[in-house]
C-alpha cells in the first residue's frame, strides 16, 4: 500500500509545482491553443492558452512509478509497464497532433487517417504484449474472454478458434479506441475531463488494491470470489500515480484555465482508463465507471447520425456540454454538474463491483 500513497502523492507534487514551468515554457514559445470560429463565442477569449499540458501527466505519472518502486524496493511489472506504454503511446499521437495544431494555426492536426493508424499501431502493440508474459500460475496480464466484473464465460479465443487472438486484438482497440475518443471529446471545457477523469482512476485504485487483496495466487484458501488477474496491485500504484497526476494538474487546469491538456493528455488518460479496465478485467464496468464519457460520446454519434438521415440537429450543438453552453448554462456550472454526474456514475460502478463480490452472483 505505500508503492501506491507514495506513487500518488509524487505524481500530484510534480505537476503542482511542475506545470506553472512548464507553462512558461510554452508562452515563450507562443504554444498557444487554436480555438475554432463555429464554437461558442465564449471561447474566443481562450485563444493563445498554453495547450499540450498533457505532456505533464504523462511525465509526472511516470516519474511517481519508477519513484515509487526505487523507494520501497518494489520491483516493477508486465501489467503496470503495459499500461503505461499505451497511456504514452496514446499521448505521443496527440501530441503530434496538437503541435501540427499550434505550428499551423489551424483546427485540424493530424488527418484522421493518420490519427487513427497511430492509435491503431499503439492498440494493437498493447494487446499483443498483454498476452504474453505469463506468470508462475500461468495468469498473463489480458486475457482472451470479455470481462465485465470478472472474466466472462464469453472467450474469443473459442468464438475464433485459430483467430481468437485476432479477434482479442480487435476487441482490445475498440476498446481503446472508444475510451480515448471518449475522453478527448469530454476535454471542451476548463477542467472537465481531467476532474471526471481522476474519479475514474481513483475508482480503479479501490478496485485494483481490492483485487490484490482478493487475489486467487496470494489467499491462502482458493476461494471462489477470488480474483484471477496478474498484478492487481501495481495496477493500483498505476491508477494512482496517473490520478494524482490529474489531482495536481487540474489546479491549473480548473476555470480560468492556465493550461490545456490537449489531445495529448486526453488520449493519454483514455489509454490509462482503457489499460486498466482491460488488464484489471473489468473491460463492460468501464462503460458504467466512465458513464459520462458514454454519454458525450453518445451525443455526437446521435447529433450527426440525425443530421445526415434528417438534416435536422438534436442539440444546438455536440459535443453535449456545449449545447448547454449555448443553452445559456456558465461554463463553471456546466463543469460542476457533469462532475456531479461523473461522480454517480463511479459511485454506481463501485456498487455493482461490490455487490457482486458480496453476494458471489
Amino acid at each position: 500500500m505505500r508503492t501506491v500513497l507514495i506513487a500518488g502523492a509524487f505524481s500530484l507534487v510534480v505537476t503542482l509545482f511542475g506545470t506553472p514551468l512548464y507553462i512558461r515554457w510554452l508562452v515563450r514559445r507562443s504554444y498557444g491553443q487554436f480555438v475554432r470560429d463555429d464554437g461558442p463565442t465564449s471561447h474566443h477569449t481562450k485563444r493563445g492558452t498554453p495547450t499540450m499540458g498533457g505532456a505533464v501527466i504523462i511525465a509526472a505519472a511516470l516519474l511517481a512509478y519508477a519513484a515509487a518502486h526505487l523507494l520501497t524496493g518494489a520491483g516493477p511489472t508486465v501489467s503496470g509497464l503495459l499500461v503505461l506504454f499505451l497511456m504514452t503511446g496514446l499521448g505521443v499521437v496527440g501530441f503530434l497532433d496538437d503541435f501540427l495544431k499550434i505550428s499551423k494555426q489551424r483546427s485540424l492536426g493530424l488527418r484522421p487517417r493518420a490519427k487513427l493508424i497511430g492509435q491503431g499501431v499503439v492498440g494493437v502493440v498493447f494487446a499483443i504484449l498483454a498476452l504474453q508474459f505469463p506468470s508462475s500460475d500461468g495468469i498473463t496480464p489480458a486475457s482472451t474472454h470479455v470481462s465485465f466484473l470478472r472474466d466472462t464465460r464469453l472467450d474469443l479465443a473459442v468464438v475464433g478458434a485459430v483467430g481468437g487472438t485476432v479477434l482479442f486484438v480487435v476487441w482490445a482497440l475498440v476498446i481503446t479506441s472508444a475510451v480515448s475518443n471518449g475522453v478527448n471529446l469530454t476535454d471542451g471545457l476548463d477542467g472537465l475531463a481531467t476532474g471526471a477523469t481522476t474519479m475514474v482512476l481513483a475508482a480503479y485504485v479501490l478496485i485494483c488494491t481490492f483485487q490484490s487483496n482478493q487475489n486467487c495466487a496470494t489467499l491462502t484458501e482458493l476461494e471462489a470470489r477470488c480474483y484471477e488477474v496478474r498484478d492487481p496491485r501495481d495496477l493500483a500504484v498505476v491508477a494512482a500515480a496517473v490520478m494524482g497526476a490529474c489531482f495536481g494538474f487540474l489546479w491549473w487546469n480548473a476555470s480560468p484555465a492556465k493550461i490545456f491538456m490537449g489531445d495529448t493528455g486526453s488520449l493519454a488518460l483514455g489509454g490509462a482508463l482503457a489499460g486498466l479496465a482491460i488488464l484489471s478485467r473489468t473491460q463492460i464496468l468501464l462503460v458504467v465507471l466512465g458513464g459520462l464519457f458514454v454519454l458525450i460520446t453518445l451525443s455526437v454519434i446521435l447529433q450527426v447520425g440525425s443530421f445526415k438521415l434528417t438534416g435536422k440537429r438534436i442539440f444546438r450543438m455536440a459535443p453535449l456540454q456545449h449545447h448547454f453552453e449555448l443553452a445559456g448554462w456558465g461554463e463553471v456550472t456546466i463543469v460542476i454538474r457533469f462532475w456531479i454526474v461523473a461522480g454517480l456514475f463511479v459511485s454506481l460502478g463501485l456498487g455493482v463491483w461490490y455487490a457482486e463480490w458480496v453476494t458471489g452472483a
